[in-house]
Order: structure tokens, then sequence, then C-alpha cells
């Protein structure tokens, strides 16, 4: 997978794509990414990138010119996507529809905003990965480039963690435990202390269930509901309640 990130701040998205399994991932060639800096585009010394807004008011716009000029130099991999607030809400059907594909480019804004001829004649689209106001698109850019490289193979250690990930079946990801088995009272799930591969497969179906209920009952919405055998399997191990203080009656069992 090739990505490729426009900024004006190129050492910052560098460091953070360098870091952590992200890092690995391009470290070792199974992501490709390039970072490109946008006053690479402008012409005069001191290599501004804004101006003022016609019309006036607050703040200063990313002007089209030294965009317009660093992306057509190098003719990034498409789509090429501009990050702002109006754009598609990127999650993870997004996140697989750009793993399948060969690559994809992001536009960093910054400042009050970026002028319109861009996202109007230069970008494919807009993205954004949420409905509040950041100083710029660098840490959605990141977000995004780590969310769709976890699902190209080979990056994850075990194939099986993004495949039972959160929202990946329209729910939410099942509760995890690790050792040890009873902590200030607060004992694991008798079932998954079992070695019973079927029922903890199905528990943990259960409990997602539960979890996005409770949680994100948008979600559950948006996949058609709860299904008559759903309802039994959240019966069957406790969950048919789900509740404020956690996920059925007991969740010792």
């Amino acid at each position: 997978m090739k990505a490729e990130i426009f900024t004006i701040f190129p050492e910052m998205v560098s460091m953070w794509c360098g870091a952590g399994l992200l890092g690995r991932a391009w470290q070792t060639g199974l992501v490709d990414i390039m970072v490109h800096d946008l006053r690479s585009g402008a012409n005069d010394p001191h290599r501004s990138v804004d101006d003022s807004p016609f019309g006036g008011g607050a703040g200063m716009v990313l002007a089209p010119e030294p965009v317009f000029n660093a992306v057509e130099a190098v003719s990034p991999v498409r789509p090429l996507y501009l990050l702002g607030p109006g754009g598609r809400r990127f999650d993870q059907q997004m996140a697989r529809e750009l793993a399948a594909g060969e690559g994809f480019s992001l536009l960093c804004g910054r400042y009050e905003g970026v002028d319109e001829r861009v996202a109007a004649h230069l970008v494919d689209g807009e993205v954004s990965i949420g409905d509040y106001v950041l100083a710029g698109g660098e840490a959605a850019a990141v977000a995004i480039v780590e969310a769709v490289a976890r699902l190209v193979p080979g990056v994850m250690g075990n194939t099986t963690s993004s495949e039972e990930e959160s929202f990946t079946d329209g729910l939410l990801e099942y509760p995890h435990y690790t050792r040890p088995a009873e902590f200030r009272g607060w004992r694991v799930p008798e079932v998954l202390l079992s070695g019973h591969h079927k029922r903890v497969a199905e528990w943990r179906r259960a409990a997602a269930l539960a979890r996005t209920l409770e949680r994100r009952p948008d979600l559950i919405a948006a996949r058609g509901g709860v299904s008559p055998a759903e309802e039994a399997l959240l019966a069957e191990y406790g969950f048919d309640q789900v509740t404020s203080g956690g996920y059925g009656p007991d969740r010792s069992d």
C-alpha cells in the first residue's frame, strides 16, 4: 500500500508515522509512506503558503498556487483526499476500501481553511474523521494511514487481530482479560478459563453484541437490529438484559 501526505509540517507527520506498528510496517516496506512539504510549491523567498481571505474575516487561508504546485510536481497516487469537516466520515468500511486499492493521498489543511479551488479542481474528494475542529489535518492523516495500514497483509503480527477488532462486523469488540484470573475481587468470566473454544467464541460474540447495544445502539440499528439467533445467544450467556452497570446480571459468568 502506498500513502502520500501533503503538509506544511512534514517532520511532524514523519515522526508519527515512523513509530510503533506503522513505523515497523514502513521500515519493512509493507507500506510505502511519502510525506511532501507543501512549502515546496511556494515561489516567494519566505515560502509562504497562506494569505488573508477575500471579503475579510479572521484567520488565514491556505492559498491555491503552492498547493497545486506541490501536488502537480510529484503526481501522487490517487485518490487524493482533502482532510476537512465537510467530507465523507472516515470509518472502518472506508479503511477497508482504501486498503483494497493500490494507495491513496491526503492533503492536510491548516489555518482558517483551504482555498475552495483546491477542493473543486485538485482533489478527488474530502474526508473527515469526526465532527470537531483540529488545528490542521496532520493528526487526521496519521489516524487514517494507521487504520488502513493495519488491514494490509503482514502488518499485524496476528492475522486474526484485524478480523476481530471493533467495527469489523458492525459491532464493538468484546471485552479482553489477562492474568491474574482474579484481581481485587474482580474475577475473569469463567467461560474464558474453560478451554472450550466454541463456548469462548460464543461468549465473545454475545459480549460484543451486549457492549454495542449498551454503548453504540446506532451501530445495532445500522445493521438491522438483533436477530432471533443473536437474542438467544445473549440470553444463553446472561446478556439478555444490558444494564448501565455491565452486561447481564452477573459479569463473572
